[in-house]
């Protein structure tokens, strides 16, 4: 469980309900390949957009009861008839996508929590009703599992991000922690940059935090997977911690040894 975007998605884990694992490849395709059209390839911001637009229609057809004929979304309507899906969640998601087509800085944490509700939080939601564990405290706790991993992957990307010409780091936070945009990744160990990612991380943690009972609420292995995703986001904040929040020079990312980490810490929660 690297924690990419969309890689936070218990893609057929050996944890998750096998009658489940269908289901939730079909999600995954369509975010994947969304998320994909957004990001990746040489294609236009109008051709990217247009492209969102059609997945967009295909949504819209499903909603109304039809069967498309591209295998994906169709498929996608089969897992939406059987488990009585929302679509509402899947647009969500595709509003994100063509949000990250158009925009490249966010002026406040508000703008940025707006994003994540769309580009993140929509995951979590879907897989609450496959898991049918939708209630009030499950959503809000999901909502706060699923902002703090997005927040996570941007923070240990800010270099490459920096690259596509992103910063998702709140303008406001860059302007009070005195760190102006043209100097990141020129300077990682001055003292404005660590304190102004200390306090990214912290936030996310906490957010994090605040969301993980929701682990221990899901029984069995739902609840097992949880575990494992909730330590896997805490575990990959301790790593930019570890280098001492220079992730320019190496992107934080969890191996063996963290895995046994996460594994004892998803086991004593």
């Amino acid at each position: 469980m690297p924690v990419e975007h969309y890689e936070n998605f218990p893609v057929a884990s050996f944890l998750l309900p096998r009658r489940l694992v269908p289901a939730v490849e079909a999600i995954y395709a369509f975010a994947r390949s969304a998320d994909d059209i957004a990001d990746e390839g040489n294609a236009t911001p109008p051709e990217r957009l247009a492209e969102l637009e059609r997945y967009g229609r295909e949504l819209e057809a499903i909603e109304r009861g039809a069967v498309p004929a591209e295998p994906m979304f169709a498929r996608l309507a089969g897992v939406v008839a059987q488990y009585r899906l929302p679509v509402k969640p899947m647009h969500d998601l595709l509003s994100a996508f063509r949000q990250d087509v158009v925009t490249t800085r966010y002026a406040d944490y508000t703008a940025l929590l707006d994003y994540c509700r769309r580009s993140a939080n929509p995951v979590g939601r879907l897989l609450l009703e496959l898991y049918d564990a939708v209630d009030e405290r499950n959503l809000r706790d999901s909502d706060a599992i699923c902002t703090s991993l997005q927040l996570i992957n941007f923070w240990q990307d800010v270099a490459i991000d920096l690259a596509k010409g992103r910063i998702y780091i709140p303008q406001e936070d860059l302007e009070r922690h005195l760190v102006p945009e043209s100097e990141l990744g020129r300077e990682p160990s001055n003292p404005a940059w660590r304190a102004l990612m200390r306090f990214e991380v912290d936030r996310a943690r906490a957010l994090m935090l605040s969301g993980a009972p929701l682990a221990l609420r899901l029984p069995g292995r739902v609840g097992w997977e949880l575990r494992l995703m909730v330590q896997g986001g805490l575990r990959i904040l301790e790593s930019i911690e570890k280098v001492d929040y220079d992730v320019f020079a190496r992107r934080p990312t969890l191996h063996a040894s963290d895995w046994i980490v996460v594994a004892w810490r998803a086991m004593t929660m």
